[in-house]
């Protein structure tokens, strides 16, 4: 199984395909990256691949694996990526 590309491989095929210099491809990775933590609480869509969206989980009664004890699990918010369809159906076919 191939290893998942690393922060400067994906620069350097930003880099590559786009014909910016290495330096301006890491900028715009940066620059995105900061939009989608600024904006994730309203919802942050990158088209053809995904959507981050902030999530309210409800409190509720969880199993401590270890005693079997009932604990209560308090509500949260939680920050999820669901996959575009355009990226399922590329990766999966």
């Amino acid at each position: 199984m191939a290893k998942a590309l690393t922060k400067s491989q994906i620069i350097t095929q930003l880099a590559e395909q786009s014909g910016l210099a290495k330096k301006q491809a890491a900028g715009v990775l940066e620059n995105l990256t900061q939009m989608a933590y600024k904006n994730a609480k309203n919802g942050f869509t990158i088209p053809g691949l995904g959507k981050l969206v902030l999530v309210k989980r409800k409190a509720r009664i969880g199993r401590n694996p270890a005693t079997g004890e009932q604990i209560k699990i308090p509500a949260k918010k939680v920050v999820k990526f669901r996959v575009a369809k355009a990226a399922k159906d590329a990766i999966l076919s």
